[in-house]
C-alpha cells in the first residue's frame, strides 16, 4: 500500500482556484491555515487518486484520521496540524468533517438533486471557512454567510471540472433531476462539446450558485480582522466572476478558470469593493477611519 505522502499529485496551496492563505492574511495566522490546507490537500489527492482502489482509498483516509487524532504519529501532514490545532486550542472537527467528504467522494458518484448536493458541500466546503474563522476568533455568527460562500465556491469547482471528474472518476455533481430537467444525461459529460440540453442544465446551476453568492454578500464586511475581510471579499469577486463565466460558457471545450490577468485585474477589484465596504461600515458605527 503507498502511504498519503505517495498519493500527493504534486499540486499546492498556490495552484488552487482561489486564494489560500495569501499575503492578506496575518503571518500569526498563516501556520495554521496552511497546515490545515496540507491535511486537507493530501486526503483530496487520495480520494481522486486514479489508480488506488477505493478500500486502499478509505484505507489511507482512516489512517490520516488516525495521526490527527494522536493515535499514530505516521504521517508528517497529521501531525503538523495536530501541533497547530493544539497551539491553538482549536478542535479537529473540521477537518474530520472534509476526510467525512473524501470518503463520500470514494462511496458516491452521483447526488440526488441540490440538497443532496448541498449536503456534500455541508462536510466538502463550509468546514474550510468555518475553520479559518476559529483560527482568527471570529464569531461563528458568520457561518451561515460562510457556508453560503463556501458552497458557492465548491458548486463552482464542480461546473469547472464536470467534464473532467466524469470521464477520470466517473464522479458527477450535477443533480440528476437538473440533468432530467433538461433533458440531458451524465453521459454527455463525456463528449468534448457540451450538447444543447447539458449546456442548459450547467447554466442554470450557475444561475442558482449565483443565489448562494447573494447570501455571502454580507459576510465580508462582518468580519473582525481587516485583513481576513479583505481576503474574503477578493474571494467573493472571483465567485461571482467565475459564475458569470460559468452561466454563458461551455466548459467541456472553453475556458472558465481565471487566467493571471483576471485574478489580477478582479483581485484589485475585490480589494477596492471590500475596503469601500469597510470604510462604510466603520462610519456606520460611528467611527472616524482613524480608528480602524
Amino acid at each position: 500500500m503507498v502511504t498519503p505522502a505517495e498519493a500527493r499529485s504534486g499540486k499546492g496551496h498556490r495552484d488552487e482556484n482561489f486564494p489560500v492563505a495569501s499575503r492578506l492574511i496575518q503571518p500569526r495566522h498563516r501556520a495554521p491555515i496552511l497546515a490545515f490546507y496540507e491535511f486537507v490537500r493530501t486526503a483530496d489527492d487520495i480520494a481522486d487518486h486514479a489508480e488506488l482502489p477505493p478500500a486502499e482509498k478509505l484505507a489511507l483516509l482512516d489512517r490520516l484520521e488516525a495521526t490527527l487524532l494522536g493515535k499514530t504519529d505516521d504521517d508528517p501532514v497529521g501531525v503538523a496540524l495536530r501541533a497547530q490545532l493544539a497551539a491553538r486550542q482549536l478542535s479537529p472537527r473540521h477537518a474530520q468533517d472534509l476526510l467525512t467528504a473524501f470518503r463520500m467522494d470514494v462511496t458516491k458518484l452521483r447526488y440526488r438533486d441540490w440538497d443532496d448536493l448541498i449536503g456534500y458541500c455541508t462536510y466538502s466546503a463550509m468546514p474550510v471557512g468555518r475553520f479559518v474563522l476559529d483560527v482568527h476568533g471570529e464569531s461563528r455568527a458568520l457561518w451561515p454567510a460562510n457556508d453560503a460562500l463556501c458552497a458557492a465556491l465548491q458548486v463552482i469547482n464542480h461546473l469547472q471540472d464536470c467534464g473532467k471528474d466524469y470521464r477520470n472518476l466517473d464522479r458527477v455533481y450535477i443533480p440528476l433531476d437538473a440533468f432530467a430537467a433538461t433533458g440531458a444525461t451524465p453521459e454527455m459529460l463525456g463528449a468534448d462539446r457540451a450538447p444543447p440540453a447539458l449546456l442548459v442544465c450547467i447554466h442554470a446551476l450557475a444561475h442558482r450558485t449565483d443565489s448562494l453568492l447573494h447570501e455571502s454578500w454580507p459576510f465580508s464586511v462582518g468580519i473582525e480582522d481587516v485583513r481576513l475581510a479583505l481576503e474574503v471579499a477578493v474571494i467573493q469577486t472571483f465567485a461571482e466572476r467565475l459564475t458569470g463565466l460559468l452561466s454563458r460558457r461551455d466548459p467541456l471545450s472553453q475556458r472558465v478558470h481565471l487566467g493571471k490577468a483576471g485574478v489580477a485585474g478582479f483581485g484589485l477589484l475585490g480589494l477596492i469593493w471590500g475596503a469601500t465596504r469597510r470604510v462604510g461600515r466603520l462610519f456606520a458605527a460611528g467611527h472616524k477611519p482613524q480608528d480602524a
